[in-house]
């Protein structure tokens, strides 16, 4: 192949401006997680790629001091890969002989090199210029941030050509490209693996090759160099089929669970990043029920373990507590005598704290404990209670056939089958029994439910990815890498690289360059297809299957922020037109590139037997960029959405994108392609963040404010770069841009800041070089409050100077600023001067009709109300679809008000216009985003101050009541003359005990007797007097519950065995036996009897009855003596009329609400566009959704496949 010169031509690498930084990364407490200083990197590189680089790909160690050049025959000298050079290696100090890489010239010296190495041996190039210039070209693309290729390139390419480093054989394979032959590797790295993308089979057999247990296997071989793996399992029995042994089988799902505690085992480098897999399952599956809804109850058990946990460390303390609340000399651990803890008991059992674990407190208060230790958790990803659970190693996705979506629509019966009888019927020739028959809405409702509970399973739409199946003669395509973007048969293997569009368009002409752009991607599908021949597989089949075949993965990335740049709407028309003409442009070139190579090298060995569908693969692709008739299609069920020439912006791009389209058929027809498929959309977590974009993949920004790193730790906010020139464009003076970055993204600055300034500041004490430290570290910071630090002040200055104590200094909610005095509101006043409004909605000069340009996938800061639409999202990947090869990783944001009905409405959407795939996330669906939940469930339970309001006659008391008042007033309610009631008997010891009720006539108990003793005796006397007080409790209001609370549990004589009552055993005392006889008639307080609930027996009296509240009810007098305030929960208020007594205040009171550490951080994270997830690898906050996967904006760890 001739290989030209275009970016190289008039500017040298050589003449590459470099600059040496330092990278740190921190947590949030200040401790270094990873520092490196004298980092190379090119000078107009931001400190997140800087970071990314040297953190992530940079060889950290074995890079031998001494090289020398391996000769080859044949190979140029520049060109020949190198080796240790042990005579001078030796003369060095054994610490001085190996060291890592800290120069990015070395990564792409490495990376170019080997590429340019394996090109030349194999007869890529015409000539040596021709590897020269392919050597300098992706140099240049590299440094210049052009383009990058997947993760495991950068950890794995090259180190074996640039330093000789070998290592152990981890059980790969590679096919020989000068015999043909199946070889098992020697070592680790002279053949690499540089795929990020794999499907493996999955067979039913548990320990034999292909089997469940060798898969775990094979993903631990992928996941150790980066890899991402998915699977198919539908071929696997479900729960209770029939084994060949005569037993059962124990379903899929307990083997998934083990391949999900396998994965997480498992990071890429030991520290890279976590392991990435996809799960698929066909709809037919006898277990798909129990798939769909797995997440959905591992998440419910992650949060039942967040809430108990906190529960049982606050009931279970305050217990302890309560024992030590008492004079030295009394028995604190008493209930009777110590109320506090009597009071402390009840509140843990109406927590439900087991009562083994009450009793355990109160003997360790006996033994002199103070505090017990209960471990706490959290919802953070990388938690305890996480870790305790399964189905967080994975992505999950169902596979529907167009037979199931007209199900749907058609409200028709779905079959489930077992699998042994699938294979029975196909060889017996008939029509298989099914073994469960359900509707399809019945799955349908619940795939939608669990992706709107918790963003899973996303689904694959499995007649539609095979209507556009290049080579079916291999088989079906029932699976996809865990991103979803690799789509193609079993045991093959995808290797990615993107392009960074907003690098091919031209500021000063206001033009996209097709030329370069057409460039980099022929260069890039030489790249890819090199890389299948030096690579190496964790199978045989793999091997040779990725041989035969010989799948790339070219894709871009950045789409949304040059939509932005050329002032067009993501939502709109033009933007569906343009993201189709680049991506038939890049899809094109790739596949006339791969018929070139096809006419130096042969096509791909299966090709003939595929020639037929791949060509109409092919020509429906050039007919979606010609946008012809719909009937011109060829064997497609759903017709893909064409390039609309009315909404073309540039005619150049259109004719570019149909010029290309018959170049590679016309020379696919003449000499065939070299690859099976070519293009992908990643979801270019990482390495979008290595090329500075601002957007991935084809996703808009996920919110208009970053925050990355600055060099020597810290945050740098910045605003979308994208933002400026596309404000240019629209024609906004450098003035008004000025103020409108200014509203965004603040002043970073207390000078002019209102309220809070260096002057004000200085006032309250604040020294000159304490104010110069907070001046410095604002830009860095997304809220005021986080540069009023003790790490910031100094903690000997807050303590000396500001007189705050160490307690209050280590409270993370302590809040500097509001101590110092300030209000609310001078704070978000001084916040917004400071740190900006982090939206462009309300920016001074900025016209309403410009906001949609702007828009982004969430709201944006705390003002922000705009977002895009999810329709949009479809739309902008149905664009896309029929110019690529395998799919789109992208995520379908919708906001947290979105219901389940909205998710039906995505997915059937999504169907309809011909995606492959469709993940969807909603705001909020994951248990460490949604903000809500955090404060109601996980708070630890410490009442704010209480702040009354008063409840005008204007107000809607339904609305605004979080808890309802419960007045206890003096009306004494008259018994009926007539009573009804029960007498009840039973023995304690010696004495007999008669208990009489007497009851108004809706059961209410409003009266008791107790007579014992003969007449006369104290005891009876002092029974009978506690009878008459109880009685006019009852009948003043006072609810039986209040008197149950208080005197059950009094212990004293006599006590023991009850004889005579049904459902009292035992009894501390008289008044315990009565109050829990009471409690079990007529308040159904099963908790207080001692014989299994459904055997008790009650009065013959139906002390269940509901109150009539209708009835009249007549009163002696009424006076008020009190109130209390019970905290109750409040239904959504319907649409009634309410009556409001003016003459009576009503106090409200705040719903308690208890803030732990982690709910600020992620507060502050989600206002800020962030998932709120919290990452792996340096413990940021600063995670967003990327595809179907997350990556950090801070250090670029991501859990997907680039």
């Amino acid at each position: 192949m001739r290989i030209k010169n275009y970016f190289t031509t008039s500017r040298s690498i050589n003449d590459l401006e470099y600059d040496k930084r330092s990278s740190i990364i921190r947590n949030p407490d200040g401790s270094v997680v990873f520092e490196m200083n004298n980092v190379i990197v090119p000078k107009h590189w931001s400190q997140v790629a800087t970071d990314i680089i040297a953190q992530k790909y940079f060889r950290k160690a074995g890079v031998p001091k001494s090289l020398k050049k391996v000769f080859e025959e044949g190979v140029p000298e520049w060109l020949q890969r190198s080796e240790i050079d042990s005579v001078r290696l030796n003369v060095l100090d054994e610490k001085e002989m190996y060291s890592g890489e800290c120069d990015s010239r070395q990564v792409f010296n490495r990376l170019a090199g080997c590429w340019t190495y394996w090109g030349w041996k194999y007869k890529y190039f015409d000539t040596e210029e021709d590897a020269k210039n392919f050597y300098n070209e992706l140099f240049f693309m590299l440094a210049m941030q052009f383009s990058a290729p997947n993760s495991p390139q950068w950890f794995n390419t090259g180190l074996h050509w640039a330093y000789g480093i070998t290592g152990p054989s981890q059980g790969h394979f590679y096919v020989d490209p000068d015999s043909g032959e199946l070889t098992r590797s020697t070592d680790a790295y002279s053949h690499c693996q540089p795929h990020a993308c794999f499907i493996q089979s999955v067979s039913d057999d548990l320990v034999n090759e292909g089997g469940i247990m060798d898969l775990w296997v094979r993903e631990a071989r992928l996941f150790k160099y980066g890899s991402g793996t998915g699977s198919n399992f539908s071929g696997i029995r479900g729960s209770g089929e029939n084994l060949s042994g005569g037993g059962k089988s124990s379903g899929l799902m307990s083997f998934l669970k083990i391949g999900d505690r396998s994965a997480g085992a498992i990071k890429s480098g030991g520290t890279t990043r976590r392991a990435a897999k996809m799960v698929v399952l066909d709809l037919d599956h006898p277990d798909i029920e129990e798939f769909i809804n797995w997440k959905v109850v591992e998440e419910e058990k992650v949060a039942a373990l967040v809430a108990g946990s906190k529960t049982l460390n606050y009931h279970l303390n305050k217990i302890l507590s309560a024992c030590d609340s008492v004079h030295p000399e009394n028995d604190g651990t008493n209930k009777a005598t110590n109320k506090v803890l009597a009071q402390a008991v009840r509140d843990a059992r109406r927590a439900y704290i087991p009562e083994n674990y009450i009793e355990r407190v109160i003997q360790l208060a006996k033994l002199g404990f103070k505090e017990i230790f209960i471990p706490t958790y959290d919802t953070d990803w990388n938690s305890e209670s996480y870790v305790t659970v399964s189905g967080q190693n994975s992505n999950n996705s169902v596979r529907a056939t167009n037979d199931f979506m007209k199900a749907v629509e058609m409200d028709s019966d779905w079959n489930l089958y077992w699998r042994t009888e699938l294979q029975k019927s196909k060889a017996e020739n008939r029509a298989p029994g099914p073994a469960k028959v359900l509707k399809a809405r019945k799955l349908w409702d619940d795939i939608s439910y669990s992706a709107w509970a918790c963003a899973d399973p996303g689904i694959q739409f499995h007649t539609t990815i095979n209507e556009w199946h290049t080579c079916p003669a291999g088989g079906e395509i029932k699976a996809s890498n865990p991103c979803s973007e690799y789509m193609f048969l079993d045991d093959t293997a995808c290797n990615l690289a993107s392009l960074n569009l907003v690098k091919f368009y031209d500021f000063e002409s206001e033009k996209f360059n097709v030329d370069a752009f057409r460039h980099a991607a022929r260069l890039w599908t030489v790249v890819l297809e090199i890389s299948v021949l030096m690579a190496q597989f964790p199978s045989s089949r793999i091997a040779s299957l990725s041989y035969d075949y010989r799948t790339l993965g070219l894709g871009y990335a950045n789409l949304g922020a040059l939509l932005m740049i050329l002032g067009i709407p993501y939502d709109s028309p033009e933007a569906l037109s343009l993201t189709g003409c680049i991506t038939a442009i890049l899809h094109m070139k790739a596949y006339a590139t791969s018929a070139e190579m096809a006419r130096e090298l042969g096509p791909f060995s299966k090709f003939e037997e595929n020639r037929e569908n791949m060509l109409r693969v092919i020509r429906n692709h050039k007919r979606a960029a010609f946008n012809s008739n719909k009937k011109e299609y060829e064997g497609l069920s759903i017709n893909p959405m064409g390039i609309n020439k009315r909404y073309c912006i540039d005619d150049d791009l259109l004719d570019a994108a149909r010029k290309d389209a018959e170049e590679a058929l016309a020379l696919g027809e003449k000499f065939g392609y070299r690859n099976a498929q070519v293009t992908v959309i990643a979801p270019t977590g990482t390495i979008g963040l290595l090329m500075d974009c601002d957007t991935t993949g084809v996703e808009p920004d996920f919110a208009l404010v970053k925050f990355k790193k600055l060099a020597g730790g810290g945050y740098f906010k910045i605003i979308n770069e994208s933002v400026p020139p596309a404000l240019k464009k629209l024609g906004y003076s450098d003035s008004e841009i000025d103020d409108i970055i200014k509203y965004t993204k603040g002043y970073g600055s207390l000078i002019g800041c209102p309220h809070i300034n260096p002057q004000n500041l200085s006032d309250k004490g604040f020294t000159m070089e304490v104010i110069k430290q907070i001046e410095k570290s604002l830009p860095g910071v997304f809220d005021i409050s986080f540069a009023f630090n003790k790490y910031t002040l100094g903690a000997s200055f807050c303590k000396n100077v500001l007189g705050f104590t160490d307690e209050q200094l280590d409270d993370f909610n302590f809040n500097i600023l509001k101590a110092l005095g300030y209000t609310k509101e001078q704070i978000e006043e001084a916040n917004d001067y400071i740190c900006g409004t982090m939206t462009i909605e309300g920016a001074p000069h900025l016209k309403e009709e410009h906001y949609s340009i702007f828009d982004c996938a969430s709201k944006c800061g705390k003002k922000g109300t705009r977002f895009i639409s999810p329709e949009a999202h479809i739309r902008i990947m149905a664009a896309a679809q029929p110019f690529i090869s395998g799919a789109i990783s992208k995520t379908i944001n919708l906001p947290n008000q979105a219901s389940v009905e909205d998710m039906k409405k995505a997915y059937m959407m999504s169907w309809s216009l011909g995606l492959k795939s469709n993940a969807l996330y909603r705001d909020g669906s994951k248990l460490s985003q949604p903000l809500n939940r955090i404060a109601d469930d996980l708070g630890d339970f410490e009442l704010e101050e209480k702040s009354d309001i008063t409840v005008t006659a204007t107000s809607d008391i339904v609305k605004v009541a979080e808890r309802i008042i419960h007045r206890y007033i003096a009306k004494r309610r008259k018994l009926p003359y007539r009573r009804k009631g029960y007498t009840q008997k039973a023995k304690i010891g010696n004495h007999s005990v008669y208990i009489r009720t007497g009851e108004y006539d809706n059961g209410q108990l409003g009266e008791i007797f107790v007579d014992m003793h003969r007449e006369g005796a104290a005891f009876r006397s002092l029974m009978n007097c506690f009878a008459i007080a109880v009685s006019l409790g009852l009948q003043h209001g006072v609810p039986l519950e209040e008197f149950v609370d208080a005197f059950v549990y009094t212990r004293f004589e006599p006590n023991g065995i009850i004889i005579g009552n049904p459902n009292i055993k035992m009894a501390t005392s008289i008044i315990d036996y009565i109050f829990r006889e009471l409690a079990v008639t007529y308040l159904s307080r099963t908790d207080l009897a001692h014989i299994p609930d459904e055997e008790i027996r009650i009065s013959p009296v139906d002390s269940l009855a509901k109150l009539d509240k209708d009835k009249d009810i007549e009163y002696y007098e009424e006076r008020i003596y009190s109130e209390r305030i019970v905290e109750e929960k409040v239904k959504p208020p319907k649409e009634t009329s309410v009556t409001v007594d003016h003459s009576i205040p009503v106090s409200i009171v705040a719903a308690p609400n208890g803030n732990g550490g982690h709910k600020a951080k992620i507060e502050e994270a989600i206002m800020k566009g962030y998932t709120g997830d919290i990452c792996q690898e340096c413990g940021q906050v600063t995670m967003v959704r990327n595809g179907t996967c997350l990556k950090c904006m801070s250090c670029g760890s991501t859990s997907g496949c680039s």
